[in-house]
């Protein structure tokens, strides 16, 4: 396990146990690939923005699509596993978005295999294959494309278009989704180096009816190296009408481009994102963990789309790869400082849902949007029957509303205001003015919820429910008055009325029946960060002293990344390093150290706790902080293993 940071850029995988594996993803926003321990394999396919009924749970999963990168190899007529391979090596590339998986074949082959999901064709993948003959040798190299239980009726296809100059041969498989709700299809091509002679006979075998091949063989001679590419790309019924051809024509393209061309606009689009990054001097450790978290939440979303990220990105089925708060009040704020364009996507997936928003507020009896709890497609609630978050965790509308004026702070992008961002605020305020229950001045309770703190369920008067619910309905009035409106007067009036309970000493008081009890994660801290509903240093100190020792151990990583961010904030240096890198190290699985959503966890990659320990970074040791003037930059409070910490690329208006 990278327990130890070998390079700032490269996450390298050793002495790898197949039983203690839990892969890393290559992705671009649209297609995550899991990497395996098998050579030439990966473990799983997402398609980004698919969702069916896999009979989990009684909702939708985001969609696995067809493995359509995998490939075996024949060295002297015999199959490869890895069982007959020695030196097996990854290593992850953050800065290039590749990863790097080298072995050698007792004393006949090394081999070089390089994994890509184009970050400038987002439905394609690119493999780059070396293999360096150590005696005279024969390979037969096979791209497969093999479909997981879950797809039905699969029809595998194999072509050649026939040009004078090329032939381009094609193998595709198409499939429906397990409702049947969608057409999701695979393609891949050869790509063979130029002026390296004829090209190789390839040759199509049916297996089954879930998996095909095309293979070729080459004979190659002592100290040759061979190289040729495989071009790979998976869509479905959600991205085009005609995902058959459409996965055939996006293959063709890829082909003819060929790898140069395709691996220089890759590295170059890369090259754009990494112009916002972080450095941190003299703690070689913790730059390459900071710059993990940031190629992940990179990876798992991209700039001009409607699709958002769930906990676990695009690295798995984890939570069913639905969108909670997790990417509003964690992942969402480090790309609106750093990536505007892609947070900006994040926005436009619930924008576009928010007549589904609208018709959950009326079945519950409400007014305006009340977003649902866990989303996938279409915006109407997911969330397993047997889970109480679904009826009652409100504080989500607020979260959303937060978020859509965050970026109007950040950009004063007035015109996405009135197209985007009024709408959702104002639907917001709406739901709030009519969830309140009116019982008096400074008693507009809100009863019955599930707040941050999912444990303590069914409770009135939460902490941090409250407290979004009167900022988005500031937030109403504020974005009414910057779009020269009148702002209905009762939002403010009742802002002004929903409370905000204390104990005795006046800490906040988590909610109106809290005795002191273990939580989960904070809630009442939420207010202090990244609300800064409170804002005053005493209060915020109190509410932190008492809510740190209560904090259970088996909580969530983005939690304690709250503390460590109000302990930097505080001036307090090295506790908020402390439990900055307890917050996650512990999280940390075998062999590239990406991490699971709580310490001793199998679930990775929790991008939720990545979107957490960026924001101790960016919010917290580095100083930035969003206001009504965008960001701004204040002082950086630096633990003393820190000679320097460089935000590179944040917004500036």
């Amino acid at each position: 396990m990278a327990l130890v940071a070998q390079d700032a850029w490269q996450i390298e995988a050793e002495d790898i146990d197949p039983n203690n594996y839990y892969g890393i993803t290559v992705a671009n926003g649209m297609v995550g690939i899991v990497s395996s321990p098998d050579p030439m394999k990966v473990s799983a396919v997402v398609l980004n923005g698919v969702y069916d009924n896999y009979q989990r749970g009684r909702v939708s999963n985001i969609l696995k699509s067809f493995n359509h990168v995998n490939m075996n190899l024949e060295v002297n007529s015999r199959r490869i596993d890895r069982n007959l391979i020695d030196n097996y090596r990854q290593v992850l590339n953050m800065k290039e978005a590749s990863l790097v998986t080298q072995f050698d074949v007792g004393d006949d082959i090394s081999v070089k295999h390089s994994l890509m999901s184009l970050r400038h064709l987002p439905f394609t993948s690119l493999i780059i294959v070396e293999i360096t003959a150590k005696t005279d040798v024969q390979i037969s190299p096979h791209s497969v494309i093999e479909a997981p239980d879950h797809l039905n009726d699969v029809r595998n296809y194999f072509s050649q278009i026939d040009r004078p100059h090329v032939l381009i041969p094609l193998m595709t498989s198409v499939a429906n989704s397990p409702s049947g709700k969608y057409k999701v299809a695979a393609s891949t091509s050869f790509v063979f180096p130029e002026h390296h002679g004829e090209e190789p006979v390839l040759i199509h075998e049916d297996w089954d009816f879930n998996m095909h091949l095309m293979k070729f063989r080459k004979d190659l001679k002592k100290g040759e190296t061979y190289r040729f590419g495989l071009v790979a790309s998976t869509v479905s019924s959600e991205h085009f009408e005609d995902p058959y051809n459409e996965a055939e024509r996006l293959t063709i393209y890829a082909k003819l481009e060929g790898i140069e061309r395709l691996v220089t606009r890759h590295k170059s689009e890369w090259a754009k994102l990494w112009e916002s990054d972080i450095i941190i001097k003299g703690d070689p450790q913790t730059q390459q963990e900071v710059r993990s978290a940031l190629y992940h939440l990179y990876s798992f979303a991209r700039e001009g789309t409607a699709y958002s990220l769930s906990p676990m990105g695009l690295s798995g089925l984890g939570y069913n790869g639905h969108v909670f708060w997790d990417t509003e009040l964690w992942m969402y704020p480090p790309l609106l400082m750093l990536q505007p364009d892609i947070a900006r996507s994040l926005l436009e997936y619930r924008f576009q849902r928010l007549e589904a928003a609208r018709k959950n507020a009326f079945a519950h009896g409400y007014q305006g949007a009340m977003f649902p709890w866990e989303s996938a497609d279409d915006g109407s609630e997911d969330t397993p029957v047997w889970a109480l978050t679904g009826p009652f965790e409100h504080h989500i509308s607020g979260d959303i509303a937060w978020a859509f004026w965050n970026y109007y702070r950040v950009t004063g992008d007035k015109k996405w205001l009135e197209n985007r961002g009024y709408p959702v605020i104002r639907e917001v305020a709406e739901f709030w003015a009519s969830r309140v229950e009116r019982n008096g001045t400074g008693q507009y309770d809100i009863n019955n919820v599930v707040g941050a703190n999912e444990w303590e369920e069914n409770i009135d008067n939460n902490a941090f429910t409250n407290a979004v619910a009167i900022l988005s309905l500031r937030y109403a009035d504020q974005a009414a008055r910057e779009l020269g409106e009148d702002p209905d007067p009762d939002w403010l009036h009742v802002a002004e009325n929903i409370p905000i309970l204390k104990f005795e000493d006046g800490t906040t008081r988590e909610n109106a029946t809290f005795q002191g009890q273990m939580i989960k994660q904070a809630d009442a801290n939420l207010l202090s960060y990244p609300l800064e509903f409170i804002t005053d240093k005493a209060q915020i100190e109190k509410d932190l002293k008492y809510y740190e020792t209560r904090m259970s151990p088996d909580g969530p990583a983005m939690g304690f990344c709250v503390l460590a961010t109000l302990y930097a904030k505080l001036g307090e240096a090295e506790k908020a390093y402390g439990i900055f890198t307890r917050s996650y190290r512990p999280n940390k699985v075998p062999p590239f150290g990406v991490l699971s959503e709580t310490a001793g966890g199998t679930n990775p990659y929790f991008a939720t706790g990545a979107g957490g320990l960026l924001q101790t970074v960016l919010g917290g040791f580095g100083g930035l902080r969003i206001t009504d003037k965008g960001i701004i930059e204040t002082k950086q409070v630096l633990p003393g293993k820190w000679k320097d910490l460089e935000i590179k690329g944040w917004y500036k208006r």
